[in-house]
């Protein structure tokens, strides 16, 4: 229930060579508040609600639940989203005894990659592949919620 997870920038394309899995996803928010956040997400032909709880000051550690929903009812609460959604696509990479989650991002927020990595502690070391850019995890700009209201298209520029 708790989340650990950092975040970074994707400098190059590599990663596709090296996927195992890879599935386009779609997703709103019921509830993007800062505080906490309500999402939907049509991720193949599988629904999730999950809830989000505000970050520690990292940014790498906060609440998160999730429950499995049926594709004929995530689709209307898909419907009821606050305005701004998520279209991507999900790498999935294996790279040493981790597993890499990387979004490409679609719409208004084309251009934009993003690698996630999920831990088990903070500190927990692991191995960086080449194509790993930047860090961002707990920078706001990059969370899928701000996106969602505030495209990559809108500020790409002036960051």
């Amino acid at each position: 229930m708790i989340e650990i997870e950092r975040k970074f920038l994707v400098i190059s394309d590599e990663f596709k060579e090296q996927a195992f899995a890879k599935n386009h996803i779609a997703q709103g928010y019921l509830n993007s508040h800062p505080e906490r956040t309500v999402r939907i997400r049509i991720k193949g032909e599988i629904g999730f609600l999950t809830i989000k709880g505000k970050g520690n000051e990292s940014g790498t550690t906060r609440l998160e639940w999730e429950t499995e929903l049926s594709l004929m009812d995530a689709k209307p609460l898909l419907a009821l989203c606050e305005n701004g959604m998520i279209d991507k696509t999900r790498y999935e990479v294996n790279i040493g005894k981790h597993i890499f989650e990387v979004d490409e991002f679609h719409g208004e927020n084309d251009g934009l990659l993003i690698a996630e990595i999920e831990l088990r502690n903070e500190n927990e070391l692991f191995e960086k592949p080449d194509w790993l850019g930047k860090e961002v995890t707990g920078d706001e700009k990059y969370y899928n919620a701000y996106l969602s209201k505030n495209p990559y298209a809108e500020w790409k520029n002036k960051h």
